[in-house]
């Protein structure tokens, strides 16, 4: 009954974050019709598994509003991407950021390197 409770409350304290994550988000960067147009390609081999709720979630999603980016969101919550990142990265554990380049697949754990990445990357 307790876990069932704080796992409530844990969901509902997400739900608040997000809404207002939501309503201040950041002015997304602009780029020239060329530059997003490369932007949307390198995109395309990135995917980031998520929880809807999770703080340093939001905190990178933010990030990807910000730069513009059309990343592909996993919610690692639910099946099969929950398993794709335990099998792929070993653990579920989110945010992680799927890099695929160049034939090769990294898994990025922790928000602070997936911003980090993305802003060098991208900013």
């Amino acid at each position: 009954m307790k876990s069932l409770l704080i796992k409530g409350v844990r969901e509902g304290l997400g739900r608040v974050i997000a809404f207002i994550s939501f309503v201040t988000r950041p002015k997304r960067i602009k780029r020239d019709e060329a530059s997003q147009k490369q932007v949307n390609l390198d995109v395309k081999n990135l995917a980031l598994y998520q929880f809807y709720g999770c703080p340093f979630c939001i905190k990178t999603r933010r990030t990807i509003h910000k730069l513009n980016l059309p990343m592909t969101y996993k919610d690692a919550s639910k099946a099969p991407y929950r398993q794709e990142l335990e099998q792929g990265g070993g653990r579920v554990k989110v945010p992680c950021l799927k890099i695929e380049e160049q034939g090769a697949v990294r898994w990025m754990y922790e928000s602070n390197d997936i911003i980090d990445y993305l802003n060098q990357r991208f900013a």
